[in-house]
């Protein structure tokens, strides 16, 4: 018997490249950016009920999302490094995607990558 990875649903923030959903994509997810939902410029709080009310995953760089995550409110990826280009940034996150969908699937609220 096999078992199957859920495929989640992934909302990225405005910091993070919009080619980050297109990667996301490609590896079996649901992605899209803020900018592409009409939410670029928009509010954290904003951000957050959509996120909320589409049951996504947030990937931000942002801090402030945390305690959104925190709350469990919307599950938060929160991405802590510094500024890296689109390549090694997908470098990074690749490796740890499955850790981060089986946390998401053991009911983690706030994920970390560093």
């Amino acid at each position: 018997m096999s078992f199957e990875r859920l495929n989640l649903r992934f909302l990225i923030d405005e910091q993070l490249p919009p080619g980050l959903a297109d990667r996301l994509i490609e590896a079996g997810h649901f992605a899209e950016h803020v900018r592409s939902v009409g939410l670029g410029g928009a509010s954290d709080i904003a951000i957050s009920e959509h996120a909320e009310r589409i049951g996504a995953v947030l990937i931000t760089k942002d801090e402030d999302f945390a305690e959104a995550g925190r709350s469990g409110r919307i599950a938060v990826v929160w991405v802590r490094f510094g500024n890296v280009t689109n390549r090694a940034l997908w470098r990074s996150l690749q490796p740890v995607l499955p850790e981060i969908v089986a946390a998401i699937e053991d009911g983690e609220t706030l994920i970390e990558v560093t």
